[in-house]
Order: structure tokens, then sequence, then C-alpha cells
């Protein structure tokens, strides 16, 4: 059963960088300021959804009503992105298909645009179809290259070769002959054939080295974006399909351009050639590769690694001049900014970002070198005040199975890599259907209204939003760097291998995970850094740099880390020390897993230390002029209760809450190595702990709490109505998959009851608690794609309550409580629970839908993830529910 209902001032730019967002509308000076303005956020940092567009077949009806539907629930903006089809047209349901730039497609972006503005929603716009950047305005002559190399074994007496076939877009570079010696000596081509000397001296076989294409194709594009993936090493390829592309989608917008264009992640796989290469190594190397290509696939002695080094290292400067800064001109030139998941295939470097207006990234593993950490840390390095982070792409899969605790979880992880602007992914738009929950993307979250727990999508949203904007205010205090070893990667690429020429994926390889673990364990900061940024940016901000697993480090960063050390900056290196590094004096630390932990604390003082060990916790710390605002997180599914010391100096401590706005004093007790105070967080929980220099000192103690005696018990005599559905009484609090007539139920139920509040419950000095459970801890399982939260809730899976008629709150994530004091009366007093759960129990319900006549018209452009022998989920509330009475003492 299935009853949920469906429920910026432009700007020129031109020849300048934009540097991010500018900063935060509303910008704080003081403490104080920030404190008011984080009781009401300003809207700038509010989430973001990607919206995806099927077909596009969309309409100006529907396009309204979910843009409403996002303001209503909190949310700042879109991301439009249009994708593969998901139904074919059909007259009668109202589905008709847009092609890609066609003026009807425009039409729906101007009108999505114009909306969306009056709305006062942020409105982005990815610059093509599906991913990478390609379609049919790309000629094979500008599509993704590669180098091909074709082997040729010498038979006896043969002297004339032929070239192999070249392919429409393919190029002859050289040919060698390989000798059985590793020589290789470059063979004159005449007529397409390769005339070898009369002595062959030990050659075995001819290697002709060709300049070709990888022939990918545009990945989820709509019906008319469908051609080669671009060649991204190519400015000319590049400016021609932001010509076609690029400004045909302006058109869509006049005078208000989007407030940034958008490149997802690079994944041009197999990419590593492009026809201009010779030319521009030998510029920007100062030698001639040609004769030395064999060096790129064999080993030709000493100077190997020294030639592909400088072969990718080139790849690298072809991708930031040619393809990020050329759109970053053109989205200048059009009054608009560049945001970019700058990392993949090309190698494009953590540098790479300081072409990008608005750095973003992905990935919640914060313990790790990830893209989202990348991201921030090029936005630090870099001034760019505002990083964003696709978020909740593999959230509890499959689709619409997330809750909003999951939800959460996953956006604290990316907090604590620094993000303070989320984009979520995302928002599937929905045609008009009879087949609840609508239209769903393969992989992410479905994250919109056909959810039936978006009756606290807005408590949800101003949690994000509330956290979004403290972690913009100040600066970051982040005590290391992480130097990233982007040479040894670039001398270990090869062309013609399974792996791609990926610097982030080489980066992890080389450095692993342990190093920054035990950085996080240790109780610090940091940020990753690369040699572009060390002659940009400088060294000044950090206290401690780390090298780990680095083996050729260049002069000049030498000398500067050398600077850094005789200024009174420490240096560490992890397994060993770099080839040249005689003048840095860095400490090596050889096992890292037992020794680096040790290493660090004997250096430098950690930021934050608990008293029983890091754990599950995390930490981000800012500082502004009169605070220091550190946010802190339980990652983990059980609550713990710690003391925990700042490496500060304050005359105030408070808790300001995120869910709330409130913030509450907090007893601080004063040491040598700094501030330390009681910390108690949730599973899954988090808040901030702001030290101030006021001049107003803290109270002694902000008042405790003890339990009166005897909660109240409310677990029994429930009479539960189902939207649209039956009403049944519960004695027992149960599941409602328990009973076959709603088994498969998704939506809403009021659950409703009366109760005598004793007098005695309402007297002053108390409050009073409505308690609907604890969650249990469960194991987690390790999962093929993203995460989720491992507890048994006594919630499922969110509740809004109402008590004597008025809204009281809404509880959806630990502790399962919520104050409901200003709402009770003595005597008789009324509760309404209205639960909501998932969508998975109506999909668990229904078939798959049947996706072979749209594969049979358009080919297969998706594959439905983990929606196979799908099962209800627990719903409802389990219990006990209790209101308690807490005595509040100062």
């Amino acid at each position: 059963m299935t009853v949920v209902p469906r429920s910026v001032l432009s700007f020129l730019i031109v020849g300048v960088v934009l540097l991010a967002t500018a900063m935060p509308a509303c910008a704080a000076e003081t403490i104080d300021d920030i404190q008011r303005q984080f009781q009401t956020p300003p809207d700038d940092a509010r989430i973001m959804v990607r919206w995806w567009w099927f077909g596009p077949a969309v309409t100006k009806t529907e396009i309204s009503r979910e843009l409403h539907a996002m303001k209503d629930a909190g949310i700042g903006g879109v991301e439009i992105q249009p994708v593969y089809p998901v139904a074919l047209d059909d007259e009668k349901a109202g589905i008709k298909t847009l092609r890609y730039l066609s003026d009807e497609h425009l039409d729906a972006l101007r009108h999505a645009n114009r909306e969306a503005h009056a709305l006062g929603l942020r409105v982005d716009l990815t610059l093509g179809s599906g991913w990478p950047f390609g379609g049919p305005s790309v000629p094979i002559t500008q599509a993704a290259g590669k180098l091909r190399v074709e082997r040729v074994k010498l038979a006896g007496a043969e002297r004339d070769v032929k070239v192999p076939l070249l392919s429409e877009g393919e190029q002859l570079i050289a040919a060698f002959l390989s000798r059985t010696t590793a020589s290789y000596e470059i063979t004159p081509i005449v007529n397409d054939t390769a005339t070898l000397p009369a002595d062959l001296n030990g050659a075995t076989e001819i290697l002709f080295f060709i300049s070709s294409r990888t022939k990918q194709q545009v990945k989820r594009a709509s019906v008319g974006a469908e051609g080669y993936v671009l060649d991204h090493y190519d400015r000319t390829a590049v400016e021609a399909y932001l010509k076609n592309v690029g400004d045909r989608l302006l058109q869509a917008f006049d005078d208000q351009p989007p407030y940034a264009v958008f490149s997802d992640s690079l994944e041009v796989y197999g990419t590593d050639w492009t026809p201009n290469l010779l030319a521009e190594f030998q510029k920007r190397r100062g030698y001639d590769l040609k004769p030395l290509l064999p060096a790129l696939i064999a080993d030709i002695g000493p100077r190997t690694t020294e030639i592909r080094h400088d072969w990718s290292q080139t790849l690298t400067d072809l991708v930031n001049d040619n393809f990020v800064r050329t759109i970053r001109d053109w989205a200048a030139r059009h009054h608009t900014r560049f945001r970019m998941q700058a990392y993949g295939v090309p190698p494009a470097t953590l540098s790479t970002n300081r072409f990008v207006d608005l750095p973003e990234g992905e990935g919640a593993a914060w313990k790790s070198l990830s893209a989202t950490r990348w991201a921030t840390s090029a936005s630090h390095l870099y001034d760019r005040p505002i990083t964003s982070s696709e978020t909740w792409t593999w959230l509890n899969s499959p689709t619409f199975r997330a809750t909003p605790l999951d939800f959460k979880a996953e956006a604290d992880l990316h907090f604590l890599q620094g993000v303070n602007q989320l984009i979520g992914h995302g928002w599937p738009y929905s045609g008009p259907q009879n087949d609840y929950p609508g239209w769903r993307f393969y992989a992410s979250t479905a994250l919109n209204d056909q959810n039936p727990w978006w009756i606290v999508m807005p408590d949800l949203a101003q949690y994000l939003q509330r956290t979004s904007y403290l972690l913009r205010q100040g600066q970051p205090v982040n005590d290391i760097a992480v130097y990233l070893p982007e040479n040894d990667a670039w001398a270990g690429f090869k062309p013609n291998t399974k792996g791609d020429a990926n610097m982030l994926e080489a980066l992890r390889s080389l450095i692993g995970d342990t190093v920054v673990t035990k950085i996080i364990e240790a109780g610090y900061a940091f940020d990753f850094i690369d040699d572009d940024a060390l002659r940009e940016t400088g060294l000044d901000r950090y206290k401690l740099i780390l090298l780990p697993n680095v083996t050729r480090l260049p002069a000049d960063t030498a000398a500067r880390l050398a600077k850094f050390s005789q200024a009174g900056g420490a240096l560490i290196a992890t397994r060993r020390l770099p080839d040249g590094s005689s003048d840095i004096h860095a400490r090596l630390v050889a096992d890292e897993k037992r020794e680096l932990v040790p290493a660090l604390n004997s250096i430098l003082s950690p930021d934050v230390r608990f008293s029983d060990g890091q754990g599950d916790f995390g930490f981000v710390h800012r500082r502004t002029a009169d605070a220091d605002l550190y946010f802190l997180a339980n990652t983990g599914n059980a609550p713990r209760t710690v003391t925990a010391t700042f490496r500060v100096s304050a005359t105030r401590s408070d808790w300001w809450d995120p869910h709330t706005g409130t913030a509450t004093p907090v007893t601080l007790s004063t040491g040598k190595d700094g501030v330390t105070v009681p910390l108690e967080l949730a599973a899954y929980g988090s808040r901030f702990l702001v030290f101030t220099r006021r001049s107003a000192a803290i109270p002694s103690s902000p008042g405790s709490t003890s339990a009166a005696p005897a909660p109240l018990d409310l677990s029994g005599g429930w009479r539960v109505t189902f939207q649209n559905g039956p009403t049944v009484t519960m004695q027992q609090l149960r599941s409602w998959t328990d009973d076959e007539p709603t088994r498969f139920y998704s939506g809403l139920a009021s659950y409703k009851k009366t109760f005598d509040a004793p007098a005695d419950t309402l007297r002053a000095g108390s409050r009073m608690k409505l308690n609907l459970g604890q969650e249990k801890p469960i194991p987690p399982v390790r999962l093929k794609n993203g995460m989720r939260t491992w507890i048994d809730s006594p919630v499922k899976d969110a509740v809004v309550v109402y008590v004597n008629g008025q809204r009281a709150g809404s509880i959806w994530h630990p502790p399962y409580e919520l104050d409901v004091t200003s709402f009770l009366r003595p005597g008789t007093n009324q509760l309404k629970i209205v639960v909501a759960n998932t969508a998975i129990n109506a999909l668990s319900g229904q078939p798959l839908p049947d996706y072979k006549p749209l594969t049979a018209r358009y080919g297969e452009r998706f594959k439905p993830q983990d929606m196979a022998n799908l099962k209800p989920l627990q719903s409802g509330l389990t219990g006990p529910i209790t209101l308690v009475q807490e005595m509040i003492t100062q």
C-alpha cells in the first residue's frame, strides 16, 4: 500500500580569476555576530541538490512544483544534470522526451532558472549531459586521445613492413626497431612502409607508435547527447565544445547566468596522448620526446623514469591549461564561476584546483587520502573560502532506503574533512506516473519529497545549514601539511597499462591510509600540499611538514623545506628519506603504525586530546579574531563520554547545538596543556564547542540534572491510523510490517493517546522529556559502496511530535528524546506522534519496472543497483516510550 502524496545578483567578471564564492553573504566579524547568525544562518549555507532530469522529459508544471518543494524543505539550490531516459514517450501519461540542446530543452531550462531565481534558489549547470564532457558535436579528430603501440614481429629476410592500418582520427608518430639488447632505433617511413636496414643487428620486432583515440562514449547521456568523449588535452577541441554546447546552454539563461557551471570528476579512461603532445613536450620540458618514445613502455636505461615523469607531467600541464583554465576563463566571460571535481583521469593534481573557482570533492572516507580532503586542502592553500562536496552518492543503497540519520552521519564525515557546502547527490525529477515512489537514479540516494520521512527534512536541512555556516567562519587551524609525492606518481605512470594515469589513485597507493589515520589519532588537523602550492602559497601556516614515502624531491621544494626547518618548523619523513634531502634535517619514522604518533606528539602538542583515545571522534578547528570553534562528531554507533583537552586559551566555553541553534555554557578547567572540558556525544552525535575570550567569565557550573523517580510509561494503548488506510490499536508497540495489511506500507502513521500528567511533574525547576527508547548498536558490515549507520533504532525512521495540538518538534537521531515541558498542562494531555518510514517497503511490494522496451529503443544506459530481492524494513515505533522528569539544580 502506498499513500504518500507528492507533496543572487549577477556580476561581471572579465579577465580575472574568481576566488570561490567570495565570502558568505553575511560574513560575521565578532563571535556575537556569529552566534546571532548561527541561530538563523544565511541562505547561501543551505545544501544544494543535483537535479537529475531523465531524458530529459520534464514539464514546466513539475519543474515549478519540485522547486517549491525544495524551497519549503530548506534546500538552497540545484545543479541541473540531464541524464539518460527512464521512460518511453507516452502522450497519455504526459511524458515527452526533449532532445538535448533542442529549443524545447532550452525553454525548460529557462523556466527552471527563472522560477528558481524567483524563489531565491541558486542554480548551477553541468556543462554537458552525463559524463565526461562530450557528445555529438565532438568529431573523432577531437575525441579523447591515447597512445597505441603496435608490435610487429620480424620474420627472416623481411625488410619492408607495412604501417598498421590507421583508422579515422589516428596518426603515425614513429616506428622503432626493437633489439634484444633493449636498444631502439627509429626507422624512417616511406609510402606507409618501414624499410629496415640490411643488417638487423639483433632486432626482433618493430614498434609502431600511433596517436590514437580511446573512442570512449559519454556515460549516462540523455537523448541527443550521445557521442565521443572530448580530448581534454586539446584546447581547440575544448573551445569548440564550449561554443557548441556551453554557449548553446547559456542561451537559456538570458540575463541571469547560472551561479556556476560544473564539471564532474575526470573519468576519461585510458587517455594518455593528444596529437600535439610532442610539440607541447618540447616546449615545456626542453627536449624532444620522439626519439625516446620507447621509454614510455620499456626500460631503456637510467633515463627511463625521468622520461616517464616528464611525459606524465606534460599531461597534467595540458589538462590544466587546455581544459581547466580554458573553461574557467570561458565561465568568467559569461559572468559565472567554474565549479569542478579536479581529480581523476587525465592526471589532475591537487594544485589543479588553483584554476578552479569552486573546488569540490567527494567521498566520506575521512581517514584516508580522499578526494574530499584533496579539495578542502586546495581551498585552504589557495584561499577559497567555500569547498563543496558531492554527498550521499551511494548512501545506504538501494535508492530510497537511506534514513535522515544516514544523511546526517555521512554529512558529518564530509564536514570533518573541512567541507562547508553540500551538494546532495541527488534529487530525481519524477514525471507523471502511478508507480510510487517515481523515477529514481540508478545509483544515488533519492533526496526528494517522495520519501515519507520528508516531514523532518526541514529539521535535517537546518542542521546541515547551521553546520555549513559555522565551518565558513574564521580560518582553518591545521598544524600539519602532508606533502604529496606527485613526482613519484608521474614517474610511475605508463601508457597502455591497465591502470590509468590517475594522480589521486597513484598517491593513495604510494602513501596508503596509515599516515592519515595516525595523524588524526594523534590529535591534529592537517592539509595535503604539493610542489605548486609550496611555490605559490608557502608554508608559514604550518608547524610540521610530513613527507610520506617520498623518493623524488624537486630541488626548489628541498630548498623551501630547508628554509622551513631553519626557521623552526619540524619535518618528518616516513619509510625513507627523500633523495637529495640532506639539507632538510627531516626526522625519519620507519614504522608509521608504531612510531608516527609518538614522533608527532614529541614535537607538537595535540590540538585535541581525548581521555581514552581518539576512537571514532573527529574534529575541525577554525579560529576567528576572538574565538576558537571546534566541530566535534562521534562517527561511531555508540554513545561516548570522555574528557577532552584543547590547546587553546579562553575565558569562556559554550556548547552550540546545530540542531536547535542554542548555546549552553560548559564548565572548563585550565591546565598547562590547555583547556579541559567534559565531552558527551550520542551515537552519530555532533555539536560545536566554542571557546571565546569575551570579558564575561562562564558560570562555575551550567547546572546539572538528576532524573526524578518513576518515569511515566506511555508504551501501551496507542491508536495508530495509517494515511488513507486502517486504524489499529497497539497495546504493545511493534513494527507495522508485522501486520499483513501494512507489510508493504510506505508512508505516515499517526500514533495517538491521552495521558494524565501529575501536577508535581510540572513544577518549577524541572523539565519533561518524551523518550522514545534507546538505540542498540549492530555490527557493521563492509559495504561495496557508500556508507550507512549501524544501529537498531526505536524510531523507524522519523517522527514529528504534537502535544495538545501543538508541534513540539521532531525526533530522528540519537538520543531519541524531546523536551516537551512547555507544551504540557496539568491533568489530561493529548499526544500525537506522526511516524514516517522510508519508501523501500513500497518498492519491496512491487516488481522492478520493465526496462526492456527502453533498452531496445536507446540501448542500455544504466543498471539499477541493489534492487533485487528487496524486503520491507521494520517501521514505526518499537519503544519503550516514557515521559521522563528531570530536576534542574544549579
